[in-house]
């Protein structure tokens, strides 16, 4: 393929291509050819000729040195591969070829040529735990929990209400009780309800309706059926919202579908991928070999309502034990009329990162346990998350290091080796850091605990270039829209297309505003050859996100439609 650059010809460097197109990053490094020929004129002939390749970006250049030539009888033919190692300042360079002639040793190419602009770094947009300025501060670190329990841990109860056809009346059958008495049974083992999302679904089948408000209703029953049932002790948590003209769901249903296989799969998601509107995708659904019987089996299941609950297990002290816990804070003594249960359940109960950390820190003095130096360092590192300042990040990352050494002393476990591993992957040290979360991931089966150190361990195979392990890592219940993408970002990378889009979808479902969900649609859309539906993408992912913005004006992805009017119009929003 012939390099891209400025409109203009060429007199020495016309026949040139460089393999692949676009630059990319790839495992600590860019890998490429140039090849090429240079013309040697029946009137003028190259005399000393020479070509020189150049990484350039402002005051920043790293010189790739002389291209061997090949003297034929019509040309100097030439080709070479390249393998460098990547440097952050290339991600917006420039690959610049220049050629030489007359005089050896001039200062000046007598032709350039930009062969690419940037670097595609689509693996950096793993999520890690970095903090970035206009984003939510993404929570790092385990802490470890006490008792039997997984205190202080998130999880996420789902289930849904199933409805008669074209009826948002709650029916009080078998199946709709069970979820209710599931989900009175989770609320038990974790009482603290962070949010409750109920969402209404209707079937594309015609006695469902035509309009949203059936989706609505059906969301409405159950927020009343839940507040008459008395579920829950805050029911202004409760959220409603519907979907409608819309196959997410539809492709959920037929990921866990038994009834076809993958290639028969592959026929549905073609056609809910190709970006066009819900009404042209059914009509495309409706051609497939087989549908009516598909449909007839999953369109029953979106005659619902979907309930989520997000909820974490804990406890905490009475009045005099919190009374007690004040005074002895004050107190010099290494001994306690608490006891260590105590301790610890106060700490979890502590709603502020400045009075967890006073609790854990006195801990440390009363108690030779792991758990106050593991926690402690936590919260250091959480602290570290609050400040952009880089010395002051250095200087509590030291700390909390210093903690978890301790509390690996004490007893090797699994959660001070996980936060050990967060920091070096926040200090860039990838390698360090997965040989620490691959220590203890074998070293404990609780799920809460390897749904965390997994997906950390997921986003280093994507900087690491291990696509398809990737993919393994995620297949836990998420709750985060950051792990979400992160899943959709491994699945892209390894070009199935299909699992990437769903769990984009998912990201964009558990936050709109977080704007990462609908940057990977758009390269999806765009790796596809789909530039309406990846201006569309973009569109929402910039308004959703600045940060985004940034990264859309170098990505040498979106190439294509980078001189496109609406891309301009976007940017300019």
């Amino acid at each position: 393929m012939i390099a891209t650059g400025v409109a203009q010809e060429y007199r020495f460097l016309d026949e040139v291509s460089l393999k692949p197109d676009k630059l990319s990053y790839f495992r600590d490094s860019i890998q490429f050819s140039v090849e090429g020929k240079i013309p040697i004129e029946s009137v003028v002939t190259p005399r000393n000729p020479e070509l020189k390749l150049m990484i350039v970006a402002g005051d920043r250049q790293l010189d790739l040195g002389s291209i061997e030539l090949k003297k034929n009888i019509a040309d100097y033919s030439y080709k070479h591969e390249y393998k460098i190692a990547f440097e952050i300042w290339m991600e917006s360079a420039q690959l610049r070829l220049d050629f030489y002639q007359g005089k050896r040793n001039a200062d000046k190419a007598f032709e350039s040529r930009i062969l690419a602009k940037g670097v595609i770094t689509t693996p950096f947009l793993a999520k890690i735990g970095k903090a970035s300025p206009g984003e939510s501060i993404p929570v790092v670190g385990l802490m470890i929990p006490s008792g039997t329990q997984e205190q202080g841990i998130s999880r996420t109860f789902e289930a849904a209400v199933q409805f008669a056809p074209g009826s948002a009346d709650f029916r009080s059958n078998s199946a709709n009780e069970t979820v209710f008495k599931t989900l009175r049974q989770f609320l038990v083992a974790h009482p603290f309800v962070e949010s409750i999302k109920v969402t209404g679904l209707q079937s594309p089948e015609a006695a469902e309706g035509r309009n949203s408000k059936l989706g609505m209703d059906r969301a409405e029953a159950v927020r009343e059926e839940l507040i008459s049932r008395k579920v829950f002790l805050k029911d202004s948590l409760i959220q409603t919202t519907a979907r409608w003209n819309d196959w997410f769901d539809f492709r959920l249903l037929l990921r866990e579908y038994s009834g076809l296989n993958s290639a028969q799969k592959e026929r549905y998601y073609s056609v809910l991928l190709d970006g066009t509107d819900f009404l042209d995708q059914q009509v495309k659904l409706k051609q497939i070999s087989g549908f009516e019987s598909v449909a007839r089996n999953l369109f029953p299941k979106l005659r619902s309502a979907k309930i989520e609950v997000i909820a974490r297990s804990g406890s905490g002290l009475s009045q005099s034990d919190f009374n007690l816990l004040q005074t002895e804070l004050q107190s010099s003594s290494s001994q306690s009329s608490l006891s260590y249960k105590d301790w610890t359940i106060a700490a979890e109960g502590a709603s502020r990162l400045a009075d967890k950390a006073e609790i854990y820190a006195k801990m440390t003095e009363l108690f030779g346990e792991a758990l106050p130096y593991n926690n402690l360092a936590v919260i250091r590192m959480r602290e570290a998350q609050q400040t952009l300042d880089r010395d002051t990040q250095e200087k509590l990352w030291d700390e909390a290091e210093w903690l978890l050494n301790r509390a690996i002393r004490i007893e090797k476990n699994p959660y001070s080796l996980h936060n050990l591993g967060q920091i070096f992957t926040l200090r860039g040290a990838y390698w360090e850091a997965y040989k620490l979360l691959s220590d203890a991931s074998v070293m404990t089966r609780n799920a809460d605990f390897l749904m965390q150190n997994e997906s950390l361990r997921g986003a280093l195979d994507i900087l690491r270039g291990d696509y398809k392990l990737a993919t393994l890592r995620f297949d836990y219940p998420f709750t985060s829209p950051s792990q979400f993408f992160n899943k959709g970002l491994a699945y892209l990378l390894a070009d199935d297309y299909g699992n990437a889009s769903i769990a984009f979808e998912e990201s964009i479902i558990k936050d709109r505003s977080y704007g990462y969900g609908y940057y990977g649609l758009a390269l999806i859309a765009i790796n596809s050859g789909q530039k309406e539906v990846a201006l569309i993408h973009l569109e929402r992912a910039i308004q959703a996100n600045e940060e985004i913005f940034q990264r859309v004006l170098i990505d040498p992805s979106f190439d294509e439609i980078r001189e496109e009017p609406e891309f301009f119009r976007i940017l300019k929003k």
